[in-house]
């Protein structure tokens, strides 16, 4: 007779839970993205009535190639067997299990993903289209060139603080992902726009209990939402004509291309980025690349007379 307990599967991925938020920490929507994989694979071992303790690896490889049959992308399912591979490590690392099962499981191998990229001329037209006839015009600028000139992410950006900001010697503190810290330059452009930001806006403002030290707040004195950042750069691509998709993280892959089309040393936008490993920052000598073959197929088309 089977001795299957349901509550296991969700004991264990509160417990897997509260290790990737304290014990990693990882941003919030990583965990939850995280604990949304796990719960999918739970609904697959209920079917089965298999618990986290007795699930093998030929449940998991089974498991993958329903995903692969349901149309699942080749990105989605690295991203489910990341998932699997650091919930079933983390069992094993707790003694829940003896063994890991998704030890020699293997993510597909996936195309080289180039993000789309803005000119300079683009990223001031951007920039000079923002509505600044709102009582947020100010702050609005003073984002954009704060996301441009820092190559930082969202995420970073709205957790900016007043205290991160060192101008002897031109950097700002940035919390990246797993709170980890590095400094990021910051030029004099994006602290004269913050300057500007806080005199004609931000010191008008009541700021709520808590929200003292945020960079950029909304109307009621709290810091800003990622969806209200999102909203402010595709507002102002829209009224300088820019049709391209667009978000912020498309600053922050501009900044990097545009360092690196100068000559930037790797490693030192590795450590400007915040990226883990230098494959990472690689993909941006592979948009240099791209952008050379471009011009080059573009100067073919042109007549020889």
């Amino acid at each position: 007779m089977l001795t299957f307990d349901t509550m296991s599967w969700s004991g264990h991925i509160q417990d897997f839970k509260a290790h990737l938020k304290l014990e990693r920490g990882l941003s919030k929507n990583t965990v939850e993205n995280y604990v949304s994989d796990i719960f999918f694979l739970k609904n697959f071992a209920d079917e089965l009535e298999v618990s986290p303790e007795r699930v093998t690896t030929d449940h998991l490889r089974e498991y993958l190639y329903q995903l692969t049959k349901s149309g699942q992308s080749e990105r989605s399912q690295a991203r489910y067997v990341s998932s699997i591979k650091g919930f079933f490590k983390f069992l094993f690392l707790t003694e829940v299990r003896k063994d890991d099962p998704s030890e020699i499981l293997e993510s597909p191998k996936l195309p080289m993903y180039l993000p789309d990229t803005l000119s300079e001329n683009e990223v001031d037209a951007i920039i000079d289209h923002v509505d600044r006839s709102t009582e947020q015009g100010t702050r609005n600028v003073a984002i954009l060139e704060t996301l441009y000139g820092c190559g930082i992410r969202v995420s970073e950006l709205i957790e900016l603080k007043l205290s991160s900001i060192y101008r002897d010697e031109g950097l700002v503190k940035v919390i990246g992902k797993g709170n980890k810290e590095r400094w990021v330059p910051i030029n004099e452009q994006a602290l004269k726009l913050i300057d500007l930001y806080r005199e004609s806006y931000r010191n008008q403002l009541t700021i709520a209990p808590g929200h003292e030290d945020f960079i950029f707040l909304n109307r009621r004195g709290k810091k800003l939402s990622r969806v209200m950042v999102f909203y402010i750069v595709k507002e102002a691509a829209e009224r300088a004509g820019i049709h391209k998709k667009i978000s912020p993280h498309t600053f922050r892959h501009s900044f990097a291309t545009h360092l690196v089309q100068r000559g930037a040393d790797l490693r030192v936008v590795q450590e400007m980025l915040g990226h883990s490993t230098i494959l990472t920052t690689e993909v941006y000598t592979h948009l240099n690349q791209e952008d050379l073959k471009k011009g080059i197929a573009s100067l073919a088309k042109i007549e020889i007379r």
